[in-house]
């Protein structure tokens, strides 16, 4: 089984993967209840998900209807204004079937310009508070990609005590100067404040490039091979207090599901090996973009 611990601040102990739940948003329900059965197999007690994610919210309904006590729930808006992150929210409990998710979060909040108007008076953050008063969400999150992430994650926590964030997280990008500083300020900050800390693109090997030919399940290239995926996910989760969301393609949650079932060890022969076949998906000034 995956191990649990503390979730934050939040109370909750959440196992190490959290699934990430945009794997079902072009799926037929069939196939995404086969998925929730297996991750539910492997001790998986956490769900993330968001508004944008496809019909995620909508597949998740089923399985929810018979599981939600033993899920921590989580959701994402990417409105900056209150009265789009009220409405967001509301739609989302619509759509899972649920009247009240564990954790919302802003959704890829980087922007400057953005991330002032959502932490204003009449911003996301306004009407996301209200909704923790109604008992609607017990906790609110941030999220982001990019390399600036780390970095703007920093500043919405000087504003506000946010429970929990997520960010791009892996071997490949620890490599890289700049996004790897701002990372462990991050690290540091959330850990002296008990802020939970999601990672994602652990498995990234890079980005996809016009002449691949094989089936598309994530934005990115993902890692195939059972030892680098291993190596990845060790990678993140021997880190204390690391949390790892699993990849959009499922075609390798079982193999992710398997590496963190394990216990992590480091292998740097091979993460160094495993980095010449891999390229940043994130690179400061180039290619901050989700595509």
């Amino acid at each position: 089984m995956i191990e649990r611990i503390p979730f934050g601040n939040t109370g909750h102990d959440s196992s190490r993967i959290i699934f990430g739940a945009a794997a079902l948003g072009g799926m037929k329900q069939a196939r995404a209840d086969a998925t929730l059965d297996l991750v539910l197999e492997h001790g998986v007690n956490h769900i993330d998900t968001a508004a944008s994610y496809g019909d995620s919210e909508l597949r998740l309904a089923p399985f929810l209807s018979g599981h939600r006590d033993e899920f921590f729930l989580a959701t994402k808006t990417g409105e900056r204004t209150a009265a789009g992150a009220r409405d967001s929210l509301h739609r989302s409990l619509e759509r899972m079937g649920v009247d009240r998710v564990d954790m919302i979060q802003m959704h890829n909040l980087v922007d400057e310009d953005e991330r002032a108007g959502a932490l204003a008076a009449g911003g996301a953050l306004e009407a996301l508070i209200e909704a923790k008063a109604q008992g609607l969400t017990r906790f609110i999150g941030v999220t982001g990609h990019g390399t600036w992430v780390a970095a703007a994650h920093l500043m919405s926590l000087a504003a506000y005590s946010f429970d929990a964030v997520l960010a791009p997280y892996s071997f490949a990008l620890n490599a890289s100067g700049p996004y790897s500083v701002d990372f462990e300020r991050l690290y540091t900050t959330c850990r002296e404040n008990k802020v939970a800390i999601q990672t994602i693109k652990s498995v990234a090997r890079r980005r996809w490039c016009e002449e691949d030919d094989e089936t598309r399940f994530s934005w990115y290239m993902p890692l195939r091979d059972a030892d680098s995926i291993r190596r990845a996910v060790h990678f993140v989760l021997a880190r204390e207090g690391l949390f790892l969301n699993s990849s959009s393609d499922t075609t390798i949650l079982p193999l992710i599901l398997s590496a963190a079932s394990e216990r992590p060890q480091i292998d740097e022969t091979g993460l160094r090996s495993d980095l010449e076949d891999m390229e940043p998906i994130f690179v400061r000034g180039k290619t901050d973009e989700v595509r």
